[in-house]
């Protein structure tokens, strides 16, 4: 991937993104779109004043500009990320002393629960639901129980290779954000049901080493998982999201809900800060409200 951009500053940034942070392509991207646009404005409203002059009120006035056309609290808290990383490479770099970020202010915005899809409704998709007919039907199947059982994220699912799978140690290798590594369980019948699967892969599926695979062999693609599991997920739940993330989601909030520590929970979902992971106590106390409501006599 180029990163390269007509802003010499952003040029080493990115790099340092991609080669020593290790960022994921959408990752830099965003990174990129985000500041290219901030340089942009400097360049129009400020004459192109060198990085070193940018100044927090500078940077107040492009947000208070994308305020203006609606940019939603959580974009514009995105944005403000991507500047406060580049400023404090350039400090680490030394050539900034200060970091003009020191003064802005980000919006706060309202935290919303993770969407999650209850337990007897992922009991009926994965017990009581017909899939699709032939190898369509079972990859289907075997992807949306492996999202279930293991919280992954989709871009690690679908790069998940046979050889990071240990069918007697019944253990799944994942690679995540930043190349970090981690070890997830499966339960013996998910194990053996993935060894039938990898025993039965269409001959097209040779020298292939994706642990899940089209019909044709060739290895899933990201689009294509996200429909199915969207359709799937419609036939069990009338949730607004439908995606691979609502399978993470329940996942988690499942665990949680059934007694699970949480800094296992964040292992297992590969989170760099306890934080990340926090949010799924909300989840838990709205069910310990439930059970209160329906179980206590003053309720």
């Amino acid at each position: 991937m180029s990163t390269q951009t007509r802003y010499t500053p952003l040029n080493a940034f990115l790099a340092y993104l991609q080669f020593e942070k290790r960022y994921s392509i959408h990752t830099i991207t965003a990174y990129s779109n985000d500041l290219v646009q901030f340089f942009d404005f400097v360049e129009t409203q400020y004459e192109g004043i060198p990085f070193a002059q940018i100044t927090g009120t500078i940077v107040r006035s492009w947000l208070a500009n994308m305020k203006e056309d609606e940019m939603t609290g959580k974009t514009l808290n995105r944005k403000i990320s991507s500047l406060k990383s580049f400023f404090k490479y350039q400090i680490q770099q030394g050539q900034l002393v200060k970091s003009p970020m020191e003064t802005v202010i980000s919006p706060k915005i309202s935290k919303r629960l993770p969407a999650f899809v209850a337990e007897n409704d992922m009991e009926q998709l994965l017990v009581n639901l017909e899939f699709a007919e032939g190898w369509k039907g079972y990859t289907e199947k075997m992807v949306i129980q492996l999202f279930y059982a293991t919280g992954m994220r989709l871009s690690e699912l679908i790069q998940s290779k046979e050889n990071q799978l240990d069918i007697s140690k019944r253990i799944i290798k994942v690679l995540g954000k930043g190349n970090k590594e981690r070890i997830l369980p499966i339960s013996p019948d998910l194990a053996a049901e993935l060894k039938k699967y990898i025993a039965e892969k269409p001959t097209e599926a040779n020298g292939n080493p994706h642990l899940f695979v089209t019909e044709k062999g060739k290895a899933l693609q990201p689009r294509a998982v996200y429909t199915f599991v969207k359709f799937y997920l419609s036939q069990v739940t009338t949730l607004q999201k439908k995606s691979p993330h609502v399978l993470r989601h329940s996942f988690a909030t499942h665990l949680m809900n059934n007694g699970a520590d949480l800094n296992a929970v964040k292992e297992l979902l590969g989170h760099a800060s306890l934080a990340a992971t926090q949010v799924y106590t909300h989840n838990t106390i709205e069910k310990l409200k439930e059970v209160f409501a329906k179980a206590h006599p003053k309720a």
